[in-house]
């Protein structure tokens, strides 16, 4: 039984991820921002484990996590939540910035760094959900781009540094997919929302699996993953 932690759970393409993996029997541990949202979790996902560390402060979870039990090997790891904000550059407040890059990039590169030790001993698979934003930066989303280039950045450092240690890495960017933050964008955008338009949530979470299921000797290492007729 292979054994799976996951960020992002609570709704859109990490919800289908998680179900998807406890439907096969794998041991499967949440991430959640405290321990209101962690019975919430728990209560929705049968037979999961719980963990909670706030990714919007990144400098927070190692202690966060030397006051909870670990699981002892990880086979993977999946980065999928992730926080958004559209603005112009002249308009993108520190604050602004800081949020984004905490929670979108800093607090993947530390939950990294923390389960290492039981990604090696797995020789597990770290799974990054990145976003087309990651490739190009359009107008207004400079600082939500920014924090997803730099996300390409570490899964990339990190394959060249822990493919010898057997850790594969791989990155995935959605184009627009049907999930609550993407309503969010139809709202700070001023368009009207229609889910039907844009990638299914179970579309990524079969690219992440399928990739994760890849026979060991062979790695993904990035897909893209577009709406299309």
């Amino acid at each position: 039984m292979a054994t799976h932690l996951i960020t992002g759970a609570g709704s859109g393409i990490g919800a289908v991820v998680a179900e998807r993996l406890l439907a096969r029997g794998d041991d499967t541990w949440l991430l959640a921002r405290n321990a209101a949202r962690a019975k919430e979790l728990a209560d929705r996902f049968d037979g999961a484990h719980t963990l909670v560390g706030d990714l919007a402060e990144p400098e927070r979870l190692s202690w966060a996590l030397s006051h909870q039990a670990l699981p002892e090997t990880l086979d993977s790891l999946h980065h999928i939540a992730g926080v958004i904000e559209l603005g112009e550059i002249g308009d993108t407040s520190a604050k602004v910035w800081n949020t984004m890059l905490a929670a979108n990039l800093v607090a993947p590169a530390e939950l990294t760094r923390l389960l290492l030790p039981q990604l090696r001993q797995a020789r597990g698979h770290v799974l990054f959900v990145n976003s087309g934003a990651g490739l190009r930066a359009n107008p207004h989303w400079g600082a939500y781009a920014a924090s997803k280039h730099g996300l390409k950045a570490l899964a990339d450092a990190l394959r060249g540094e822990e493919g010898g240690n057997g850790v594969r890495v791989t990155s995935v960017y959605p184009g627009r997919t049907a999930t609550p933050m993407q309503e969010k964008v139809h709202r700070l955008e001023g368009k009207e929302y229609d889910a039907e338009k844009w990638v299914t949530p179970e579309a990524v979470a079969t690219t992440l699996l399928t990739a994760l299921d890849l026979p060991r000797g062979s790695e993904v290492t990035d897909l893209s993953v577009r709406p299309g007729g």
